[in-house]
């Protein structure tokens, strides 16, 4: 057992990581029919929100282009029970348990009002970069690229022109 832990904490070679998560995503096809994606259950999420307050956003242009239904959004969802939060929670918990066992678990404090702000920019530039792109780079890399999705191979490219100029940025400006 000691040996088991042991050999969880030290790094694992990126082929048994992608290995691993071919694997996983192969069996998630055959189990619910769809590839691994994220940002959908986001959006069912904000759509049932929305819908709980009066905002019928499933009547917005977006969901007319992608030929959504009320009943595909609300009515064959539920809310939080659903395979998309399922997913998410997966997700969020594997990461978790993957950072402890690699004792890389730290909780850091934000260090003002200019990193907070920055991040929370960053972030909804993301998701809004996620959902005009149908995919983050699970949905739209990781499932679309080995399914030779136009999209994703798109996607990537913008992805990484993205992340040199973002990297200069913060190299010059921030750090």
């Amino acid at each position: 057992m000691k040996n088991m832990i042991e050999w969880l904490k030290k790094p694992w070679p990126y082929w048994a990581g992608g290995t691993l998560l071919g694997i996983f995503n192969v069996i998630l096809l055959g189990i619910t029919g769809t590839p691994w994606h994220i940002n959908t259950g986001f959006l069912t999420w904000g759509i049932g929100i929305l819908d709980l307050i009066g905002v019928k956003a499933y009547k917005w242009e977006f969901f007319k282009i992608f030929d959504y239904t009320y009943e595909d959004i609300i009515l064959n969802h539920n809310l939080f029970i659903n395979k998309y939060t399922i997913l998410n929670i997966g997700i969020i918990i594997g990461a978790l348990i993957a950072t402890l066992l690699s004792s890389q678990f730290k909780l850091k404090r934000l260090k003002g009002k200019k990193q907070t702000i920055l991040a929370l920019v960053g972030g909804i530039i993301m998701g809004y970069g996620a959902r005009l792109t149908s995919g983050c780079n699970i949905g739209s890399f990781f499932s679309g690229i080995p399914s030779f999705s136009l999209h994703a191979w798109v996607y990537w490219i913008f992805v990484v022109l993205g992340s040199i100029a973002g990297t200069k940025i913060l190299s010059k400006y921030l750090i």
